[in-house]
């Protein structure tokens, strides 16, 4: 391959590069925009049943991701394929972590029979799962799509700080998602940034996207069996 060649290629590649970083940036903003004005919107501003609102917010959610995805080329089917047996320990293993926090919190009454298991995989499986997209696996996906084909994915170095990059972005998202609730408006929003560490990990460390949506749903179904009337978890809260 002839110098002019290899030039005209590295040329190529440095212009795609900051193209691909500020599509994904683009996206980025555009989740935290998103991820802010759902509940504001239509939990705050409109006040929907909370069931009704987790039915919109879900709708969003796979509306966006998958807006996302085709848009800038992502396959989240071929990311399942990564790591799938670590993926499942560590999400179980954050599971675990999670639903000892939910266990310390003030347990409460809840209802019984079938209503608790519609509410289980409603409330736990389902929005559980919508959530860990949003905050987890859309943000961390997106940093890893931005830095992909750069030098930094060729160094250890490097891969630790997208790492680090990309976990900023989920607490960014988790932040201005829960801001977007009332009640969140304080120092209450701690707990589920701090929160966001756990629940990201298995997506975090295995690039897989079935892991946070998996841990965060265990946190779901425990807060519903033990706390279903949390003011904690399961927002929105009356």
């Amino acid at each position: 391959m002839s110098t002019h060649a290899v030039e005209s290629g590295e040329r190529l590649r440095a212009v795609h590069v900051p193209a691909a970083a500020r599509t994904q940036l683009a996206w980025l903003g555009a989740g935290l925009v998103l991820g802010f004005a759902v509940p504001f919107v239509f939990a705050d501003m409109l006040a929907l049943p909370r069931d009704v609102y987790y039915a919109v917010y879900v709708v969003i959610v796979v509306a966006f991701v998958i807006a996302w995805a085709r848009a800038t080329g992502q396959s989240l089917a071929e990311g399942l394929r990564r790591r799938p047996f670590l993926t499942v320990v560590l999400a179980l293993a954050a599971v675990g972590v999670l639903t000892i926090v939910v266990l310390r919190s003030e347990g409460t009454a809840r209802p019984d029979g079938i209503e608790m298991f519609a509410t289980i995989l409603w409330r736990g499986v389902v929005y559980g799962a919508a959530d860990g997209l949003l905050l987890s696996v859309f943000p961390i996906l997106a940093v890893l799509a931005a830095f992909q084909a750069t030098r930094l994915t060729r160094r250890l170095t490097g891969r630790v700080a997208i790492t680090l990059v990309a976990l900023a972005a989920s607490l960014a998202m988790t932040a201005a998602y829960h801001l977007g609730y009332s009640d969140f408006r304080s120092e209450k929003v701690r707990q589920p940034i701090a929160g966001d560490v756990v629940w990201s990990a298995p997506t975090l460390l295995t690039l897989n996207p079935v892991g946070a949506p998996v841990a965060h749903a265990g946190m779901h179904v425990a807060a519903v069996v033990h706390s279903y009337e949390t003011d904690l978890f399961l927002p929105p809260h009356e």
